[in-house]
Parts: C-alpha cells; sequence; structure tokens
C-alpha cells in the first residue's frame, strides 16, 4: 500500500465495507466492524490480526509490519506504507475482513475458507 486512501481502496474492493467512523476517523468497515485504520504513526496504517498471525508477521517481515506500545496488547499492528509486501498486505487486509464478515458475504467474494 502507498497510503491510507491506497488501503481503503483495496479494502473497498470487499463485498458490503462501508467507509463509516471508527474511533473518530473514516474506516473501512463490514457489518459495523472496522478493520483497518489509519493508525497513531505516521507512514503507518493499523490492521486487526490474530494475536498468532502478529507474532509471525513480526518475526518473518519486520520491515513492513510493527507495532509501538499502544497495539501491544490488542489484535492489531502497524503497516508501513511503501514496502514490497503488497500481496501480502492485501491478504490480511481479506483475513481482516473475513474474519469480521457474514457467511453470506464471504460466500459472495468466493472466499467460503479463510484466505
Amino acid at each position: 500500500m502507498n497510503d491510507w486512501e491506497d488501503a481503503c481502496a483495496f479494502a473497498r474492493t470487499l463485498p458490503d465495507v462501508e467507509m463509516a467512523s471508527w474511533w473518530g476517523t473514516l474506516c473501512p468497515k463490514v457489518n459495523g466492524k472496522g478493520f483497518l485504520s489509519p493508525g497513531r504513526e505516521k507512514g503507518s496504517f493499523a490492521l486487526m490480526v490474530t494475536t498468532p498471525e502478529k507474532d509471525i508477521l513480526f518475526e518473518t517481515d519486520p520491515d513492513t509490519f510493527w507495532q509501538t506500545d499502544h497495539y501491544a496488547n490488542y489484535p492489531m499492528l502497524l503497516v508501513r506504507y511503501g514496502t514490497d509486501s503488497r500481496k501480502r498486505v492485501e491478504l490480511y487486509i481479506q483475513r481482516a475482513w473475513w474474519d469480521r464478515a457474514k457467511k453470506p458475504q464471504r460466500i459472495a467474494a468466493g472466499m467460503a475458507e479463510r484466505p
């Protein structure tokens, strides 16, 4: 992702995503649940992930995925803009959407199983 607009544009390609207020900012949401936000750190956005995924991403791609103390005990991490890991970032945006989408939305997206 090159910037927040790019991250949101990709998220909006997923079914039933709307831009709505989350923590006082317009963010992509599905079923009223946010899954990424502009974050609190310049040059990055925040993305919901599972705790096991969070640990793997920090270990395998620390140039892309990182956190501050603010996110340490929460299932969310920071994603740096402009890294070479675009496809991987897209995958984790899809997973964050899938975790919050209802079954009919998942099937409509051709994702009966978690990406």
